[in-house]
């Protein structure tokens, strides 16, 4: 049996009813993935990437797995499409009833054509720190060497980050 670790993931839609696509997206998660640790509190969110009228509810789970990487992600892939998600290739970014992205696993930096840990515009993106740093503002980008705290400020505070 595989160990278990720790994995930070980011849900977030903006289509339908959002809270109640979080909710299914969560219980599939317990279900079939791992046992959910920490949850976020709620957070509404403009878009980012493109623009829409509706805003994106936006929550991070602090999740325990045994799942190897390529499985969790299958995994989770699996889940969106339960929920009805279609991922159309040729639009990056689009309205959605539901989007799961792994943000950090344990220590690991991964680097596959589908997986890529930790999320490599993480740092960029409020949408995803603000509700990481409810559950884990210690977590430490393995590959810039901050916190999720302080990538967040990062992002509010440009240039106080050191060099």
């Amino acid at each position: 049996m595989a160990a278990a670790y720790e994995t930070l993931l980011l849900l977030g839609g903006n289509v339908g009813d959002p809270s109640a696509s979080l909710a299914r997206a969560e219980a599939l998660i317990s279900e079939r993935i791992g046992r959910i640790v920490a949850r976020s509190r709620d957070h509404w969110t403009e878009p980012w990437g493109f623009e829409d009228e509706r805003l994106f509810l936006n929550r991070a789970l602090l999740l325990r797995t045994v799942l190897e990487p390529k499985a969790l992600l299958d995994g989770l892939l699996g889940i969106e499409r339960a929920l009805g998600r279609v991922r159309d290739q040729a639009v990056r970014y689009a309205p959605r009833g539901i989007d799961i992205d792994i943000l950090l696993i344990g220590e690991s930096v991964i680097d596959l054509p589908q997986l890529q840990v930790p999320h490599p515009c993480m740092h960029q993106r409020a949408f995803a720190l603000s509700p990481a740093a409810d559950i884990a503002p210690n977590w430490k980008h393995p590959v810039l060497q901050r916190t999720v705290l302080q990538l967040l400020n990062d992002l509010r505070h440009p240039g106080s980050s050191p060099g």
